[in-house]
C-alpha cells in the first residue's frame, strides 16, 4: 500500500476496485465461453433441453399438411437449443414426380444465405488488419472510383443520364447495403433493363464469367442513390466476394472453404457440386394455384451440377445441407468459435451483429442492418416471438433462418421453391418453435 493521506489510500482502493471487476468480467467472459457448445449433441428428451415436447409436436402437423396442400414440395428443419438438437426432420419429397423421399441431409440452393458466409469469411481479413470499414471501395477495385447516381432513365433504349454521387462506397456500405447498388433482374424495372444491357446475372448463372468480370461490370453501371443514404438490398456481397480475392490473392470458393466451411466441420457446402454429391441436390420446384411444378429456368434449377461453374457468386451461389448451415449459425451464437475452430473474435462477431445504418429501416417492420445480417429491432412488429436483437436471414429458393443469442437458440427451415406464393410457412414454423419454448 502507497505512503500518504487518506486520498491517497481512496485513489488506490478505487485502483484495486477497478482490477478486481475486470477480472470479475474476464472470468465470467471465461467461463461463458467455457460453456459453449462445442458439437451439436442430441438430448435424452426435448424437455431436457428445455422444450414442451407436446407443444414441439405441432411442428409435425404444420408441415405435412403444407405439403398435402399442394403448398411445399418438401421441407427439412433444424433446431437447437443451448447446442442440443431439439427438432431435426425431414418432410415430403426430394424430386415429387419421382416419389424419392426428402433426407435430412440432402442438399439445397442456399441462395442468399451465402451473404452471411461471405462476410464472415470477408472479416477474417478485416481481423487480420487488411482493411478498415469505412475505406473506400476503390482502393481495392478502382473500376468503381468515381461513382455516378441515376437521375433520369429512358425506357425505349435504356439510355439515362447520371450525375458524381456525392462520396464513394466504402466496405461498411457493401456490407450494410447502403451503397446504392441494386439487384437489376430481380427488382425489375430501370435497374432489370441496364443490367440485362451488360448481361449481369442477378443471381446464378450458367455462362462462363467470373465473379470479377460481374463486379467490374457492376461498377460501370450507375447507382440507384448516394452512398450512406438508403437501404436497399443489392449485389453488394458479389462485390464483396471479388474484394476478398483481391485481398487474399485466392478464388473465393477457395478462400471461403479455407477460413469457414472446413474449419466448422460443413463439408458438404460448396458452389458447384461435385458428381459423386448430384443426387442430393433437391429439385426446384414453382407454386401455382395447383400446386407444385418444376421450375422451368434452367439457370435456377440446374447451377449447382450444369454450366460453365466459372461464377462464384459471393451472394447467392452456394448450396449444402441444413446441418452444415447449422453449424454456421451456432458459431455465430458461440461469439465466433464452433467445432473446435476460431474463425471470428467475440468482439467482430458483436460488431456484425449490431445496427449499421442508423435511423434507416430495412423493411416496415423497423429492422436494423448489421455487417450481413438483418437485426430485429422491434420484435413485436415481426408478428412473431423472436427475441429482441436477434439476427436473420434467408433465401430466394426458400430457406430460412434466426439466430437468438437472448435464448441461446438457433432455428432454420429449409425447402427449394421459387417463386412462393403461399402462406409464410417459415413464420408459422417460428412461432411453433417459440411457443414450445419452457
Amino acid at each position: 500500500m502507497p505512503d500518504g493521506d487518506g486520498g491517497d489510500l481512496q485513489q488506490y482502493q478505487s485502483m484495486r476496485n477497478k482490477q478486481l471487476l475486470t477480472g470479475l468480467f474476464a472470468l465470467m467472459a471465461l467461463a461463458a465461453t467455457a460453456q459453449m457448445p462445442k458439437t451439436f449433441i442430441t438430448p435424452k428428451s426435448a424437455a431436457a433441453a428445455g422444450f414442451d415436447a407436446k407443444r414441439l409436436a405441432r411442428i409435425d402437423s404444420l408441415i405435412p399438411v403444407a405439403i398435402k396442400a399442394g403448398l411445399l414440395p418438401n421441407a427439412v428443419t433444424f433446431i437447437a437449443h443451448n447446442g442440443q438438437i431439439v427438432h431435426h426432420k425431414a418432410y415430403g419429397y426430394r424430386n415429387i414426380e419421382e416419389q424419392i423421399p426428402l433426407q435430412k441431409d440432402d442438399i439445397f440452393r442456399m441462395a442468399s444465405q451465402t451473404k452471411a458466409i461471405t462476410s464472415v469469411a470477408l472479416m477474417t481479413l478485416f481481423e487480420e488488419g487488411k482493411f478498415l470499414l469505412d475505406d473506400p471501395i476503390e482502393r481495392y477495385i478502382p473500376e468503381f472510383a468515381h461513382p455516378q447516381v441515376l437521375e433520369t432513365f429512358n425506357e425505349a433504349d435504356t439510355t439515362y443520364t447520371s450525375r458524381d454521387a456525392k462520396r464513394s462506397i466504402t466496405i461498411r456500405h457493401l456490407l450494410t447495403h447502403t451503397s446504392g447498388i441494386h439487384y437489376g433482374i430481380l427488382g425489375g424495372g430501370q435497374g432489370s433493363m441496364m443490367y440485362a444491357k451488360e448481361h449481369i446475372p442477378a443471381v446464378n448463372s450458367l455462362e462462363n464469367i467470373t465473379c470479377e468480370e460481374v463486379v467490374k461490370r457492376i461498377a460501370k453501371m450507375p447507382l440507384m442513390f448516394d452512398p450512406g443514404d438508403k437501404y436497399q438490398y443489392g449485389m453488394n456481397t458479389d462485390v464483396i466476394g471479388y474484394l476478398i480475392e483481391v485481398l487474399s490473392g485466392k478464388k473465393l470458393d477457395v478462400f471461403i472453404t479455407e477460413r469457414v466451411l472446413r474449419p466448422l466441420g460443413m463439408n458438404d457446402t460448396y458452389f458447384y457440386l461435385p458428381q459423386s454429391e448430384a443426387n442430393r441436390l433437391v429439385t426446384l420446384y414453382s407454386s401455382t394455384p395447383k400446386g407444385m411444378v418444376v421450375n422451368s429456368n434452367p439457370s435456377y434449377q440446374t447451377y449447382p451440377v450444369n454450366g460453365a461453374k466459372t461464377f462464384l457468386s459471393g451472394g447467392a451461389g452456394l448450396c449444402g445441407p441444413i446441418e452444415d448451415y447449422a453449424r454456421f449459425c451456432q458459431m455465430m451464437l458461440n461469439h465466433g468459435t464452433f467445432n473446435g475452430a476460431k474463425i471470428l473474435s467475440r468482439k467482430t462477431v458483436d460488431m456484425m451483429t449490431t445496427n449499421h445504418i442508423g435511423t434507416l429501416a430495412i423493411n416496415g417492420k423497423g429492422n436494423k442492418f448489421g455487417l450481413g445480417f438483418e437485426i430485429i429491432n422491434h420484435p413485436g412488429a415481426t408478428g412473431t416471438p423472436v427475441s429482441q436483437d436477434a439476427y436473420r436471414w434467408g433465401g430466394m429458393y426458400y430457406t430460412d433462418y434466426v439466430i437468438d443469442p437472448a435464448e441461446n437458440l438457433i432455428l432454420l427451415f429449409y425447402t427449394n421453391v421459387q417463386p412462393y406464393r403461399g402462406p409464410g410457412i417459415h413464420e408459422t414454423f417460428r412461432n411453433l418453435v417459440y411457443q414450445a419454448l419452457e
